[in-house]
């Protein structure tokens, strides 16, 4: 995204941002879900934390679809998500490479517009491990924390510097994307699809505006 300083010069803002490291998580015996980690790297004004890592389900971003389209009345139509599909398997690699691929399309797209980064839920999704029940809250203002301290405190490690982020992406999927985390469990994709997902976690958005 690109801002216009006092001077009238332009000032590169970047956004980038990463739908990634497709995980099983386990509720119980009979119950399982996908999770993916969207990984945020910015140095926009509009971010207080310019590194994050967090873990979202697609139900999650289907209902910050719905809060976005309920908070943002003046735009008729926000960027579509991936159709849910009924016959998607947790052993099909192809489904949820292009799952991914969809969810991180729809957060480009998104964070493209200036009026929905002013959106609390946007920035607590994005750089929170809140439960989307508890972002309602905080950014109603019915927590004893404010966004920008949920922000804060979502103790997740930070890059020095976008090449780390880059490195640590691509070790993440050389190394079969494995996890010592209990109830956890993680997908093992053929070589093909590691490299479909390698290619689309490279994308990242440089998008411009007028003004944030």
């Amino acid at each position: 995204m690109k801002g216009e300083t006092d001077d009238g010069v332009l000032n590169q803002q970047v956004i980038s941002v990463w739908v990634r490291d497709p995980r099983i998580q386990k509720n119980d015996f009979w119950h399982a879900y996908i999770d993916y980690e969207i990984c945020l790297h910015t140095d926009s004004v509009c971010f207080t934390k310019k590194v994050s890592r967090v873990r979202r389900r697609y139900s999650e971003f289907v209902w910050l679809r719905q809060k976005l389209q309920a908070n943002s009345q003046l735009m008729s139509r926000l960027p579509t998500l991936p159709p849910k599909n009924p016959f998607f398997s947790m052993n099909n690699a192809r489904q949820i490479t292009e799952r991914m691929t969809g969810l991180q399309n729809f957060l480009t797209e998104i964070l493209q517009s200036p009026q929905l980064l002013s959106d609390s839920c946007l920035h607590l999704f994005l750089q929170s491990d809140l439960s989307v029940s508890r972002i309602e809250a905080c950014a109603a203002g019915r927590t004893h924390f404010s966004v920008a301290q949920a922000v804060h405190r979502c103790g997740l490690r930070r890059f020095h510097s976008e090449e780390d982020l880059h490195k640590d992406v691509s070790m993440c999927c050389d190394s079969d994307l494995d996890s010592s985390e209990p109830e956890t469990k993680s997908l093992s994709m053929n070589k093909a699809a590691s490299t479909t997902l390698l290619d689309l976690m490279a994308t990242s958005i440089n998008s411009s505006s007028d003004s944030i």
